[in-house]
């Protein structure tokens, strides 16, 4: 019998079995040639799985917020402006890492929770002042909501700002065209999308961002994070030469040059392609059963992360029955809004199999707590919406 449960949350996700084997390896030195090699091979992967091929890419051990920080404490100098374009609770801590390095920061705010600003009100922003930097959220994790990277980067490239995005939950599954769309700054963490155990702060930055950063006046403000000291390491290790700052988080390494390898095998369109397919089915299952998300509109729904409300006379206790029927799903993280909804995870190396096994725990949860709805119409809902290949 099957103990182990289907991890379907934001973050971490299931992991390929190759690289957990790679995490289970017996851990080498980090400056070994075949160390060196692999680390050398992970930086160039890199920008192709970011599509930047003139990017300068960083492998660094922490978190998504440690990504945050980066970009934020090499771009800003004290009194700089930020624009922020706020879509929820990881905006929200945009603010916070920017205002911590100096910024001057003014946020163009959604309507309310689950919307997204225009492009209109983005523009009419970056026109009233001379904004050094642009962030934007990829997916806002908090909300579901995801942004119009897109249109948004083409304003900010067109008003003179850098723009980053803050791709922790979009990255290597949403699609993002990093050079072609003008972004200066993509960050994410291991455990999403890239599929790695969580451990890892994967920065991606632009030649235009680079300058910025060598043309600064001012000595960064994070010891740690600084890219005069990081930039030698990767460097040294792409020219497949031992470098030292700090130690790398070796074993992570290797499984992200191995899961990275897999993405690419896949192919970057395939697999934007297959994220969209699934998005599409497990929120017509969630319809089907009569939930709303939190995203107030279809064109700003997220691919990776799908978040219903609560049913009428439902609440969070109805998760305990789905993780009994095999699946682990998270609650609501928006404070605003954090006791009526939940959060799927449907990113990385999700299948098929994953999406109707996570949509017949959620129905199995559902009527354990007395909700009323016709058995099977989650399921049949996204059976269909595979079958006729919606989202690709």
């Amino acid at each position: 019998m099957k103990e182990r449960k289907l991890l379907m949350i934001p973050g971490p996700i299931e992991f390929a079995p190759e690289v957990m084997q790679a995490m289970g390896t017996a851990p080498t030195s980090h400056v070994a040639p075949n160390f060196i090699e692999v680390f050398g091979q992970a930086l160039e992967r890199m920008r192709e799985v970011f599509l930047c091929p003139s990017g300068q890419p960083f492998i660094m051990a922490g978190s998504g917020t440690l990504a945050m920080d980066i970009a934020a404490s090499n771009l800003i100098e004290l009194g700089d402006k930020a624009l922020v374009v706020n879509t929820g609770h990881f905006s929200d801590r945009c603010v916070d890492v920017l205002e911590r390095y100096g910024a001057v920061v003014t946020q163009v705010n959604a309507p309310a929770v689950g919307g997204a600003p225009t492009l209109e009100e983005v523009e009419a922003a970056l026109k009233e002042n001379n904004y050094k930097v642009m962030t934007i959220t990829h997916v806002d994790t908090s909300t579901a909501v995801g942004a119009d990277v897109k249109g948004f980067a083409r304003l900010g490239r067109e008003n003179g700002a850098l723009v980053i995005v803050d791709g922790v939950c979009a990255v290597a599954s949403e699609e993002m065209r990093m050079e072609e769309w003008g972004i200066d700054v993509s960050l994410t963490a291991s455990q999403k999308g890239i599929g790695v155990p969580p451990g890892l702060a994967l920065v991606m930055a632009s030649p235009k961002a680079m300058d910025a950063f060598k043309n600064r006046k001012t000595p960064v403000g994070s010891y740690y994070a600084d890219w005069t000291e990081w930039l030698p390491i990767m460097e040294g290790y792409e020219s497949r030469q031992p470098r030292y700052f700090g130690t790398p988080a070796v074993n992570l390494v290797w499984a992200l040059n191995i899961s990275l390898g897999q993405i690419l095998e896949e192919g970057m369109d395939n697999r934007f392609a297959r994220h969209c397919r699934y998005s599409e089915a497990f929120k017509a299952a969630i319809t089907a059963l009569g939930m709303k998300q939190v995203p107030v509109s279809s064109d700003n729904e997220a691919t990776t992360l799908t978040a219903p409300y609560y049913p009428n006379g439902v609440d969070s206790g109805v998760l305990k029955y789905v993780e009994e029927a095999g699946v682990i799903l998270a609650g609501g993280l928006h404070p605003a809004i954090n006791t009526k909804y939940f959060r799927v995870g449907h990113m990385g190396v999700v299948s098929t199999s994953d999406i109707l096994a996570t949509v017949g725990a959620i129905e199995k949860g559902l009527s354990q707590v007395g909700y009323k709805f016709e058995p099977g119409a989650g399921l049949a809902a996204a059976q269909a919406s595979l079958r006729d290949g919606k989202g690709v």
